[in-house]
């Protein structure tokens, strides 16, 4: 691949990115805890747009059993929309990232 090449697949692969950032609050992924008694919805972009509490587990002598299944359900939810988010970023990248030796999207803060 010549350096004319390969900057027209780089500026091609910015673009396609930015537009994939751009979508990553339409990606959303679910996380749960408590055999689903809590329920968090992220986007790709790292956001919790709900919380979904089943009104059993609700204790209010034990609010750090709550607290707990809280962070869980949300740590669930951010992990699955990393995987997501990275699957949507790999459909950019596919093609041009093994013929860069060494290239490396967190640069690109992703």
């Amino acid at each position: 691949m010549n350096m004319a090449d390969l900057f027209g697949k780089m500026q091609e692969m910015q673009e396609n990115m930015k537009k994939v950032k751009e979508s990553m609050d339409s990606i959303t992924a679910e996380g749960s805890a408590g055999g689903g008694m809590v329920v968090a919805t992220a986007t790709g972009s790292k956001k919790i747009i709900k919380i979904k509490i089943d009104p059993e587990v609700i204790d209010k002598n034990d609010p750090e059993m709550l607290e707990d299944l809280i962070c869980a359900a949300v740590n669930k939810a951010f992990e699955e929309a990393e995987i997501k988010a990275k699957a949507e970023l790999n459909k950019v990248t596919q093609n041009i990232l093994p013929n860069i030796p060494g290239f490396d999207l967190s640069k690109f803060g992703l």
